[in-house]
């Protein structure tokens, strides 16, 4: 009785690793398992580059700039004719800091920085600070249009004068709904200088 019961067990074993085995060589003839989705990906993963468009960046989205990370607060749209750009306020330790972004057609990029302690107003064809002349290179009136934090109405107007040093440096005014002019000096960016990493829709 004992043996009976001992080949029993055998015969069993067997049986199940010749099952065993059919499935693991049909799993091999039908090729890999197909991968998952690709599910939520990890905003903070290093992609090496500048993510998604430019033109479509808003509040909420986070700016890598290698040194320091940084969000937009809010977004001023504005628009002057058939132009259009963008200014995105991004969130600092005091003080007032933006990027510009526009297609004109080439992309257009520079990250700015307010001067509130400079005693200057765009009265002139040149502009002298802290050394350096800065020339007119453009002026006009545009329309906005706000999203998120700037500390501005929902839509208004502003007036803005643009000046550049012969190094590249930027100056630049602007005036909203008919106020005082704030001047800002700026650095031109190219497309590599930060990488994005866009809010959840």
């Amino acid at each position: 009785m004992l043996n009976l019961l001992l080949f029993a067990a055998i015969a069993a074993v067997a049986i199940a690793a010749v099952a065993a085995y059919k499935v693991l060589r049909k799993a091999r003839r039908a090729g890999p398992a197909p991968t998952a989705s690709a599910g939520p990906a990890d905003p903070f993963a290093d992609i090496g580059e500048t993510e998604g468009d430019p033109l479509r960046l808003k509040a909420g989205d986070m700016l890598d700039f290698g040194a320091e990370r940084t969000w937009i607060r809010g977004t001023l749209r504005l628009s002057e004719g058939g132009a259009v750009w963008a200014e995105h306020f991004l969130e600092v330790e005091g003080g007032r800091r933006w990027l510009s972004v526009e297609q004109e057609p080439d992309l257009q990029m520079a990250l700015w920085t307010g001067r509130p302690d400079l005693d200057l107003t765009p009265h002139g064809p040149e502009v002298e600070l802290e050394g350096v002349r800065y020339r007119l290179t453009e002026r006009g009136s545009a329309s906005y249009r706000s999203e998120g934090t700037t500390g501005l109405r929902a839509e208004g107007g502003m007036d803005y004068a643009d000046y550049e040093a012969a190094d590249g440096r930027l100056l630049s005014f602007e005036r909203f709904d008919h106020g005082r002019w704030e001047p800002a000096t700026g650095t031109p960016l190219g497309r590599m200088a930060f990488t994005v990493y866009p809010a959840g829709s």
